[in-house]
C-alpha cells in the first residue's frame, strides 16, 4: 500500500523553481528521515536529497548540489524539496521515500513506505 504521496511538480523553463512535496497522510514520519529520488526516461531512478529525523541533517547528490534545498515539517509530516536554477538534466519522474541517511542515501521500509508511489512529473524546458 502506497502511504506517502508526491505533488508539486510541474513544467518550468530553464533557470526557474518548483516546490515539491511529500505527504503521509494519516501516518507520522517524523521518526523516519526522509530522501527524494528521481528517475529520467532510460535511467535508473537516483538518490537527489535526504534527510534526517534527529538532527535535520542532509545529505545531497552532488547533481544538485547549491540548487535544490531539502526540508521537513515534523508537525504537518511533510517533507520538502525546494529545487532552484533547474536545468533541462533535472527532467525526470521525483519520488519520496524513508531512508537512511548519512553519506548517501538508501532506502528502507518502514510503516509509511513499502513501496513506491506514482511520483511527481518535472519538465524543465529549455
Amino acid at each position: 500500500q502506497v502511504r506517502l504521496v508526491e505533488s508539486g511538480g510541474g513544467l518550468v523553463q530553464s533557470g526557474g523553481s518548483l516546490r515539491l512535496s511529500c505527504a503521509a497522510p494519516g501516518f507520522s514520519l517524523d521518526r523516519n528521515a526522509i530522501g527524494w529520488f528521481r528517475q529520467a526516461p532510460g535511467k535508473e531512478r537516483e538518490g537527489v536529497a535526504c534527510i534526517r529525523s534527529t538532527d535535520f541533517g542532509t545529505y545531497y547528490a552532488d547533481s544538485v548540489k547549491g540548487r535544490f534545498t531539502i526540508s521537513r515539517d515534523n508537525a504537518w509530516n511533510t517533507g520538502y524539496l525546494q529545487m532552484d536554477n533547474l536545468k533541462p538534466e533535472d527532467t525526470a519522474v521525483y519520488y519520496c521515500a524513508t531512508v537512511d541517511c548519512w553519506d548517501s542515501i538508501v532506502v528502507v521500509t518502514s510503516p509509511v513506505f513499502h513501496s513506491w508511489g506514482r511520483g511527481t512529473q518535472v519538465t524543465v524546458s529549455s
